[in-house]
């Protein structure tokens, strides 16, 4: 197929995963030139293509202040604070919803939570996944979304507590036509690309059981999951005609993280429902990062590849073909 067929009765739905703009602590040195404007810009074009378009907010959105936090393990310990004005990079971006449910909201405090919610909401974003606010109802285009996001960490929506999620999404069930459903989960790095059906421990935490949860949350209502979390990217799936992104691994991280090889794939997945959520088809736009650089299309496709790979191998059974071009389908045979 060359491109859409949109029409009335279906919707788009794209997903990206981690997004830092740049920290402004504990210096200026970790911001990028322009305010940021630039870091979305080779891809704004197709982040703005579709009926909602989500991220997931690494660190917070506060100019100063707030309580940086402390780790057990200081190896792995890491704080991101980017500006309030940096927010507006998201909305000429073209997204419209945040997820705010990792282990970086926090990262100063109950001062920074706000401010991010804060900031958000000033320029219509919306945002769920903490506590204070775990799910946010909106509409686009005259259809009605729900959305949730969850996460192992203090002040989130906790990925772990399966009742309180189911509960959650049952209740925008009610409320919405779609409910999207984000969750940072699972171990990280290049050793973790696999969905393995467990519970997942890393650095003494339990990050979750990423199969158990999307199933679950589509069980109680979900119409497409959206996963990020490992730093890398996982296979996607389709579940009782429900799309699940497994990992969406880092999109648009300005210094603080690794994006050298794997780390750097930053693919866009953009997901056609129809009117209840029921999946009609998908594409993978193979993002790519390089070194507080913005993100931008990869001519190698080389995230195309990998979730494709991770895909036949994690979900043989899925009856999914992702062709050369990213194009996500169930099979006919």
């Amino acid at each position: 197929m060359a491109g859409w067929s949109q029409t009335r009765d279906t919707v788009t739905i794209i997903g990206v995963g981690d997004i830092m703009m740049g920290s402004n602590y504990p210096n200026i040195s970790g911001l990028p030139p322009n305010e940021g404007a630039d870091l979305f810009k080779e891809v704004s074009a197709i982040l703005s293509a579709a009926d909602v378009t989500m991220g997931n907010l690494e660190g917070v959105l506060l100019d100063q202040g707030g309580t940086p936090k402390t780790c057990k393990n200081p190896d792995v310990c890491y704080v991101f604070r980017s500006p309030e004005g940096y927010a507006k990079n998201l909305l000429e971006a073209g997204f419209d919803v945040m997820s705010l449910a990792n282990n970086h909201a926090g990262d100063f405090g109950e001062v920074g939570r706000k401010s991010s919610m804060k900031t958000l909401d000033a320029l219509g974003i919306a945002h769920a996944g903490l506590v204070s606010k775990p799910y946010a109802v909106f509409q686009k285009n005259g259809v009605t979304y729900g959305f949730t996001a969850f996460a192992p960490n203090s002040g989130c929506n906790n990925i772990n507590d399966l009742a309180m999620a189911r509960k959650i999404v049952a209740q925008l069930d009610s409320l919405a036509d779609i409910v999207i459903v984000s969750f940072h989960g699972g171990a990280e790095g290049p050793t973790h690309q696999h969905v393995t059906r467990k519970n997942e421990i890393f650095y003494g935490e339990n990050r979750g059981n990423v199969y158990e949860f999307a199933h679950k949350m589509i069980d109680a209502g979900a119409d497409v999951v959206f996963g990020h979390g490992p730093h890398v990217v996982r296979a996607v799936e389709v579940y009782k005609d429900r799309f699940i992104a497994y990992s969406l691994g880092n999109f648009m991280t300005y210094g603080g993280i690794n994006v050298s090889g794997i780390n750097g794939y930053a693919p866009i997945v953009k997901v056609v429902t129809d009117l209840h959520g029921t999946f009609r088809q998908a594409r993978i736009y193979p993002g790519i990062q390089s070194f507080r650089a913005p993100v931008k299309i990869d001519p190698q496709k080389a995230a195309l590849w990998k979730i494709k790979q991770l895909t036949e191998q994690d979900f043989p059974q899925s009856g999914l073909t992702i062709d050369e071009n990213g194009w996500v389908k169930k099979s006919t045979k």
